[in-house]
């Protein structure tokens, strides 16, 4: 049986996974990212983790953390979750360790990919993805693939600013932008500033489904906030579907029923009955996308 390599590589681990023609993970190998160490240390370990799984493959599908030209395989830009990362030739670089062809993309863009294939949005072909989670990415699916924009950008849905973000801090050094206030991080670091005593952010979401008024009215703020600026969008791009995946979106009910009520009141009244649903393939679905694209480049 033919087989392709998924790969996920994010700035705390990396996963990899062997994948049939129709969306099975066949195999799959975790190893953590030696962020710290650089790209050459990032590369090697995906070869390593590929050479733990229990068979050969025909090409390599990579989705990586940071703005990735598609056309030319490198990474464009990226934050320091991985040192030096921003201009690693991606594509070549792992071609040459994997002796495969390799085609790479931005994670999310995977993660909208997997979810599409053998997800909560198979057979859709116009779809929003979000990722809300450390962060608050996304992608822009337009007739079965990401749109990916003149510089490798679209799908950075953190950055759309809010009402209730204004003049609040944003991690890309801007300000008013939706991550900052609707990111899990921003939730509690909110949580926290109200005089809230959990530590973590599925505490905080405990603490709201027993009714905590606190916990309850933080998740509400931040879901609002963001629902606002998918809300926005709906309008502007007009998808069958919009999908949610992230840890933020683990909140249960508390967070999700404020993040489709702030939908339904930004949308038109065309698009009001646009679906808001979760992701449903969790940590696979990166790999199942970066697979899919490998699929592609055999076809």
């Amino acid at each position: 049986m033919t087989l392709v390599l998924g790969v996920d590589i994010g700035g705390t681990g990396i996963v990899a996974g062997l994948v049939t023609a129709d969306g099975a993970i066949r195999d799959r190998a975790a190893v953590p990212t030696p962020a710290a160490d650089g790209p050459v240390a990032v590369l090697d370990a995906v070869a390593a983790a590929a050479s733990r799984l229990g068979g050969e493959f025909a090409a390599a599908g990579v989705g990586s953390a940071g703005v990735i030209d598609r056309g030319s395989g490198s990474v464009r830009s990226a934050t320091d979750s991985i040192s030096g990362w921003a201009g690693t030739e991606l594509r070549a670089e792992l071609a040459a360790r994997l002796g495969v062809p390799v085609v790479v993309d931005n994670d999310v863009h995977a993660h909208a990919l997997g979810e599409l294939w053998t997800g909560a949005a198979a057979g859709r072909r116009h779809v929003l993805f979000a990722a809300v989670g450390t962060g608050i990415g996304g992608s822009i699916v337009v007739d079965g693939r990401p749109h990916r924009g003149a510089h490798a950008v679209a799908g950075h849905l953190g950055h759309l600013p809010v009402p209730a973000a204004a003049g609040r801090p944003c991690p890309c050094g801007g300000s008013g932008h939706v991550e900052g206030v609707g990111s899990g991080p921003a939730l509690l670091a909110e949580y926290r500033a109200r005089g809230g005593t959990a530590t973590t952010l599925p505490e905080v979401a405990a603490l709201a489904g027993t009714g905590d008024a606190l916990a309850a009215a933080v998740l509400a703020d931040g879901a609002t906030a963001t629902g606002q600026a998918l809300g926005g969008l709906v309008n502007a791009v007009d998808p069958e579907l919009v999908l949610v995946g992230g840890g933020v979106a683990s909140c249960g009910p508390a967070w999700w029923e404020p993040l489709r009520a702030a939908v339904a009141a930004e949308v038109l009244p065309a698009v009001r009955g646009t679906p808001v649903l979760p992701a449903e393939l969790g940590a696979d679905a990166a790999v199942l996308g970066a697979a899919r694209m490998a699929w592609e480049e055999l076809a």
